[in-house]
């Protein structure tokens, strides 16, 4: 495949600080990249530049001659005048001006219409976000432009409008790069992954293939930078000890060690540098330690809301250690079944049992906890200079800095912050509080894969029961040991795993009549096969990591640094304490699970 559009050391700042510096690459025909990192790495801004909307402080771009490139930004906005058309007349105005026969026209504004399911004579402003979002991605495609750019795509979109995308994009054939933090979409569309992070040495990494092989490589490139970096240790430390006995440079050979000396010290600097570029917040939610079999019981609940029944009747069980994954369209009763669970809304019909002085954490996708006129300090820590998390007391500083804020962020108000950084705001004012039950409606919206990783480990250690409203597939794959699905029109449907929800998207059941409700879902023998060995590789891969953020705690315990510093000696202790006792209670799962 011959590369369309490539750039050259590409550098772009932010006030004082770069997003990116030196950025070289190339982009090829007929690829779908896929563009990654964390948040603040750049990635809006590259693809803005990379489309020819946005200029760079410095380096160039090389655009083949004749190239046809479009952009579609992560909020769509149709013009005014198209408000009032309908999504036939939108996709015509959309084609105006590219000079097409009519018959072309016609043709490509049929086959889009049949791909995406639209209704050709509903008004574009009386779409809901989802369909709208839709019909702007319909109309870069029907251009059918050498190259497209895509940023978050899937925002607005429910999991069936996801998977109607995945299904599109794949079968398009010309270049695309989409930015998102979809593990899925990268897996199921992606034949490349980009990763923007300062990690690396050109400032990112790009595999070829899809999202698992770019894991599989990204982790032996990590592996290998690891140990250049213990091998450069032991060159300097050797270094510094024969420069401790003050070799006179009287010879060419010795002021050339000397030399090389200094030039090893700073290289072992930058590669320390990248190799702690991939900081995460550290997300653990905290539990009540209550025994109860059973937190909230459903009997035969019932929910209408405007005129129509959501579900019912329904019977559902949670007790601890309990992970449910609800599914289901916008407006299928998702956020109606958490506000029934939390108490904020009665069941039309039937009887909710909850455990007494039962603990619940809710996070709302609408964020309508955050008052965005707080600072990040009050947001943080509501008074004081210090949070008490687990029995022991932060100073704010350091819980700032444990969900990746800094110091001089403090009195920033959150309004001005990232959906991201709020997002992490929320999280962290949720971890204080003990819960027996957390309910979680979209969590993941502007985290970035990092976070994202963190956040599924927490929800897999978490004792409690767990109630989890996404459209991330794979987080919900991950964590959830059940798995409902609300049609909005009354049935709830129960499946042991996301894979048997799939199979039976995939092949409805002949009769028409609807399923019922059941408590628990029969588990296949391959199934809970396939679901034990998911578990054990997933253990095995938390405890390779709490072993190593043990390693790196204790490290950071005894750094000769701060041996004076009190406060740093107690909130680094603090910290060593909770990743032992993550590593402990690790291990007891595994030696529970051998048996």
């Amino acid at each position: 495949m011959g590369i369309i559009l490539s750039c050259r050391n590409l550098t772009k700042g932010f006030g004082s600080r770069p997003l990116f510096e030196g950025l070289s690459f190339g982009l090829n025909e007929k690829e779908r990249a896929g563009l990654i990192g964390p948040n603040g790495a750049g990635k809006s801004t590259l693809l803005k530049i990379l489309a020819g909307s946005e200029k760079s402080d410095d380096g160039e771009l090389a655009v083949r001659r004749g190239l046809q490139v479009r952009y579609l930004a992560q909020t769509d906005s149709f013009e005014n005048e198209h408000e009032e058309m309908t999504v036939r007349e939108d996709l015509v105005a959309s084609l105006r001006e590219l000079d097409l026969e009519e018959w072309e026209l016609e043709m490509r504004v049929e086959n889009g219409l049949a791909e995406t399911g639209c209704d050709p004579d509903q008004k574009v402003a009386s779409l809901s976000g989802g369909w709208r979002k839709r019909l702007a991605i319909l109309e870069e495609v029907i251009r059918e432009p050498d190259l497209l750019f895509l940023d978050e795509p899937t925002n607005h979109l429910d999991l069936e409008g996801v998977l109607w995308l995945e299904r599109f994009l794949v079968r398009i054939d010309f270049a695309i790069v989409v930015v998102t933090h979809d593990r899925r979409f990268l897996e199921a569309v992606c034949n490349r992954v980009i990763e923007l992070n300062k990690r690396y040495a050109e400032g990112y990494f790009s595999s070829v293939g899809n999202y698992s092989q770019f894991v599989e490589n990204r982790a032996a490139l990590f592996e290998a930078q690891a140990a250049q970096e213990e091998s450069a240790r032991n060159v300097v430390r050797r270094e510094i000890e024969w420069l401790r006995r003050g070799p006179k440079a009287r010879t060419t050979k010795q002021k050339a060690r000397i030399d090389r000396a200094g030039v090893l010290i700073d290289d072992l600097a930058e590669l320390s540098y990248r190799n702690a570029q991939d900081r995460t917040a550290r997300i653990d939610f905290s539990h009540s330690r209550r025994r109860s079999r059973k937190l909230v019981e459903f009997i035969q609940v019932e929910k209408t809301r405007g005129g129509r029944k959501l579900f019912g009747p329904t019977d559902l069980i949670l007790g601890p250690g309990d992970k449910l994954g609800l599914l289901g369209g916008n407006g299928s009763g998702k956020s109606t079944l958490l506000k029934l669970m939390a108490g904020e809304l009665e069941p039309d019909s039937g009887r909710i049992k909850r455990a007494e002085n039962l603990k619940v954490v809710y996070f709302d996708q609408q964020r309508e906890q955050l008052d965005l006129t707080l600072s990040l300090k009050r947001a943080l820590c509501e008074k004081g200079e210090f949070v008490e998390y687990k029995g022991n007391p932060i100073h704010v500083v350091g819980w700032a800095d444990r969900f990746l804020f800094s110091k001089s962020q403090l009195d920033t108000p959150l309004s001005r912050l990232s959906g991201g950084e709020q997002a992490r705001v929320l999280i962290a004012r949720l971890m204080l509080r003990p819960a027996d039950l957390l309910l979680l409606d979209e969590p993941t919206n502007d985290l970035d894969i990092n976070s994202l990783e963190v956040l599924e480990t927490s929800m897999m250690e978490f004792s409690g029961a767990l109630v989890l409203v996404t459209h991330d597939r794979y987080l919900l794959d991950r964590v959830s040991d059940q798995i409902v699905e609300l049609d909005g029109r009354g049935t709830a449907r129960f499946f042991a795993d996301l894979a048997q929800w799939e199979d039976y998207e995939a092949k409805p059941p002949a009769s028409s009549a609807p399923i019922v409700a059941k408590q628990e879902p029969v588990e296949s023998e391959s199934a809970r096969a396939l679901r034990k060995s998911r578990e054990l590789s997933s253990l095995e891969s938390r405890i390779a990591s709490a072993e190593e953020e043990c390693r790196r705690a204790k490290a950071a315990l005894e750094d000769p640094a701060i041996a004076s510093n009190a406060e740093e000696l107690i909130a680094r202790q603090i910290n060593s304490d909770e990743a032992q006792a993550r590593l402990d209670k690790l291990w007891d799962q595994a030696a529970a699970f051998q048996h």
